[in-house]
């Protein structure tokens, strides 16, 4: 009893803490609300969808759940891993946790959904994962796989928020649903402007779980959070994000991993930069390297001639309410054989053909935009009906 008294006061310590940093009041996720869903877990078999962006505090929020007495049966693991990162695409295989010893059940692997004897015994499944706010980030895609399973099995399903850093507006084309992959499953602008537990509550109330089951869902609401708030990351959310710099970024320029453009995986500032041996030099080049996180990177060993976007947040490029598509198009204007600009994974990417058709056709930045606008409107409708944090 000592031992769940000095955890919840700790709780609300970090809350306090969190709430009093700096001259306006810190957004607090709701993994540190432990007070507000303790109630809900106890005495429960427990599931849970987390990675190394689960932090209440400086401690994990499995550690922490387990130090109070918590049953966590099992961890489902995400693409990039647990406590430490994998590459991106790279398999994460079933397995323990070291420290706990809780078994980990991979959902980026031979599987994307936990199946029935994954969630045997389950009695609930907490999901807090860190999202970055953009279509083809992969943990919305995890979410969906786990609502839907939890609906299937008529298990519980409570999400513990967190800010979104592009939270604050929506941008870009409606994926066309014929395009649907684990990087785009749903009918949403590539920058949502939704936190992961708007976002649930979207994927729940619109019907788009298989067969339109509707899953059990709580979501635990941040604190001092609106969709104005500027938030930094504590913890990167995956190894090609390092800083708040690249996540900003990541909107814009993440169209280039479906070309022959590297973003500078393999380097000490990935999705900061882009560059090709094929574009002309303007004075910066890097050379992509096996490293850590980006073990086979595109381009590797190969001196890249292009753009350098580290100091795009002193610059004012950053941030921007709007996806930034003049990097992509001036990349393709100057590449010299314009057939081996876009592979097929582009069309993935960008939820469809179209975008890449009107670069090819010539259109301008500001034309393909005016394309964009009557999906959007359609989408904020959708979207408002779901906003947490209005």
């Amino acid at each position: 009893m000592k031992r769940l008294l000095f955890i919840l006061l700790l709780s609300i310590l970090l809350t306090s803490q969190a709430i009093c940093t700096g001259s306006k009041r810190t957004p607090v996720p709701g993994s540190y609300q432990i007070e507000l869903y303790k109630n809900l877990i106890e005495g429960k078999s427990v599931a849970m969808v987390a990675n190394q962006t689960s932090m209440v505090g400086e401690t994990h929020l499995v550690d922490t759940l387990i130090s109070m007495g918590i049953n966590i049966k099992a961890i489902f693991v995400p693409e990039h891993g647990f406590r430490n990162m994998a590459d991106a695409g790279e398999t994460i295989v079933d397995s323990k946790d070291p420290k706990t010893g809780v078994p980990l059940i991979s959902l980026y692997g031979t599987h994307f959904k936990p199946t029935p004897a994954d969630l045997a015994g389950i009695d609930l499944v907490i999901f807090d994962i860190q999202d970055v706010g953009v279509r083809f980030y992969t943990y919305i895609s995890t979410l969906h796989y786990v609502l839907e399973a939890c609906a299937e099995n008529h298990i519980k399903c409570i999400v513990l928020d967190r800010p979104n850093p592009n939270g604050f507006y929506v941008d870009g084309n409606i994926l066309n649903t014929a395009y649907t992959s684990f990087v785009g499953m749903h009918p949403v602008p590539v920058v949502h402007g939704m936190t992961i537990g708007e976002y649930a509550e979207m994927i729940n109330g619109e019907g788009w779980l298989k067969g339109g089951v509707k899953c059990d869902l709580i979501v635990i609401k941040c604190k001092n959070y609106t969709h104005e708030t500027y938030y930094d990351l504590p913890v990167k959310p995956s190894p090609n994000l390092p800083n708040q710099n690249s996540v900003y970024l990541y909107p814009s320029i993440c169209f280039f991993e479906g070309t022959n453009i590297s973003l500078g995986r393999g380097t000490l500032f990935p999705f900061q930069v882009y560059g090709s041996p094929f574009l002309p030099d303007k004075g910066f080049s890097f050379i992509p390297e096996s490293v850590p996180g980006a073990k086979n990177p595109p381009l590797l060993g190969i001196k890249c001639y292009g753009i350098d976007l580290r100091d795009a947040i002193k610059d004012g490029l950053i941030p921007s309410p709007k996806i930034n598509l003049k990097w992509l198009i001036d990349a393709y204007r100057v590449f010299p054989d314009k057939s081996k600009f876009f592979i097929p994974y582009f069309d993935v990417l960008s939820g469809g053909p179209t975008l890449r058709e009107q670069i090819q056709k010539g259109m301008t930045a500001e034309q393909i935009r005016k394309t964009w606008k009557s999906g959007l409107v359609k989408f904020s409708k959708i979207r408002e009906k779901y906003l947490l944090y209005k």
